[in-house]
C-alpha cells in the first residue's frame, strides 16, 4: 500500500491507460463484426445475382405472366413513339422535288405575294417592300448556291409566318435566318440574317429563327399557343418582351392617376393645403366654417361601382428565337 501511495499518479494513469485500450478494442471489434456482416450480404447478393444472369430467361408462372408483361410494355412504347412523332412533321420545302434557279425564283414570287395578302386580310403591318428574309434572292434570276436549302428556308419561314398571322399580331419586325447561300453573304440586308449555324446531331437537324414583332399580350399568347399545337417541329427557345416605345415605358405613365384622384379631384389640391396651420390657428378656414372651430371629417366619396382602370394594356415589341427540328432519315 505504500507504494501506491508512493506512486499514485502512475498507478492512476496505468488505470486510465487500460481502460482506453480496452475500449478501443471493443471499438475495433465492433467495426470488423460489421463489416464482416456487410461483406457476407454482399457475397450473397452477388451470388443471386450471378445465378439470375446464368439462368436462361423465364416466362413466369401462374401468377406473372412476363412474355404479356413484356409485349404490353413494348406496345406503349410503339403508341408513345407514333404520338411523339405526330409533333415532328416535317416542313415541306417551296418548291418540292429537283430545284432549279428558274422554279426557286417563281416559287419565292408567288410566296411572298401570298404572304403579303395574308398579312393584308389579318391586318398585319409589314415593313415596306418586305420579302421576309430572301430579298438577296428576290431579284436575281440566277441562285449562285444553296437552292436545296433556300428551298427549305423558304418553307419553314411561310410556316413560321403564317402562325403570326393566325395569331393577328400587330408589326411584323422582321424574320431573321441562318445563311445558307453566297448570294446571302455578298447581298441583301444583312437584318435578314443571324450569325449562328444549324445543329447537327444523331436524330435530327436544329435550324434556328429569330422573329421580331408588335401586339399586345392576347395576340402574344396565341402565337405561343400555336407554336405549341402545331403539328410541326417548332421549339421557343426563349421569348423576349419589352415596351413597344423607345424609352421602354408606357407612353402615357405620366399622366396616370391614382384611383382616388380620379374619383374627386377636388380633394387634392395644391402641396401643404392640408399641412400643419399657422400659429394663428384657423384663421385661413375655407368660407363656411365657424370661427375658431376645427373643419370637420368629410364623409368620404361614395364609389359609384364597377371596376376601375389601373393598368392600361400597351403594345409589345417580342423577339422569339425559334427552333426547327428536322428528323433524320432512319438508317
Amino acid at each position: 500500500m505504500g507504494w501506491i501511495k508512493r506512486n499514485l499518479f502512475f498507478v492512476v494513469g496505468g488505470l486510465l491507460t487500460l481502460g482506453l485500450l480496452g475500449g478501443a478494442g471493443f471499438y475495433i471489434y465492433k467495426g470488423w463484426s460489421s463489416n464482416s456482416d456487410a461483406t457476407a450480404t454482399l457475397n450473397e447478393q452477388y451470388a443471386k445475382l450471378t445465378q439470375i444472369n446464368q439462368n436462361p430467361l423465364q416466362p413466369g408462372n401462374d401468377k406473372i405472366d412476363n412474355m404479356a408483361t413484356a409485349k404490353e410494355q413494348e406496345q406503349q412504347m410503339r403508341d408513345w413513339v407514333k404520338q411523339a412523332v405526330g409533333y415532328f412533321q416535317p416542313i415541306q420545302p417551296i418548291p418540292q422535288g429537283d430545284v432549279t434557279s428558274k422554279t426557286y425564283a417563281t416559287a419565292l414570287g408567288t410566296t411572298i405575294y401570298q404572304l403579303q395578302q395574308e398579312a393584308k386580310q389579318n391586318s398585319v403591318n409589314l415593313p415596306n417592300q418586305y420579302y421576309f428574309s430572301f430579298q438577296a434572292q428576290s431579284s436575281k434570276l440566277t441562285i449562285s448556291s444553296g437552292l436545296g436549302p433556300l428551298a427549305e428556308q423558304l418553307g419553314q419561314v411561310k410556316a413560321l409566318t403564317e402562325i403570326l398571322f393566325a395569331a393577328r399580331v400587330n408589326d411584323l419586325i422582321g424574320i431573321q435566318r441562318v445563311r445558307v447561300s453566297d448570294d446571302d453573304a455578298s447581298s441583301g440586308s444583312q437584318s435578314d440574317y443571324i450569325d449562328e449555324r444549324p445543329a447537327t446531331n444523331d436524330l435530327a437537324i436544329i435550324t434556328p429563327y429569330v422573329l421580331t414583332f408588335q401586339t399586345f399580350t392576347p395576340e402574344l399568347a396565341k402565337v405561343i399557343s400555336g407554336f405549341a399545337t402545331s403539328t410541326n417541329p417548332f421549339i421557343v427557345k426563349s421569348v423576349t418582351v419589352q415596351p413597344a416605345n423607345s424609352s421602354g415605358m408606357p407612353a402615357d405613365m405620366g399622366n396616370v392617376a391614382s384611383p382616388q384622384m380620379m374619383e374627386n379631384p377636388g380633394r387634392f389640391g395644391p402641396p401643404g393645403r392640408f399641412g400643419p396651420p399657422p400659429d394663428s390657428r384657423y384663421q385661413n378656414m375655407p368660407p363656411g366654417y365657424p370661427s375658431g372651430q376645427p373643419p370637420q371629417a368629410m364623409p368620404a366619396p361614395v364609389g359609384k361601382g364597377g371596376l376601375q382602370t389601373v393598368l392600361k394594356e400597351q403594345l409589345l415589341r417580342i423577339t422569339l428565337e425559334v427552333e426547327i427540328v428536322k428528323l433524320l432519315p432512319k438508317s
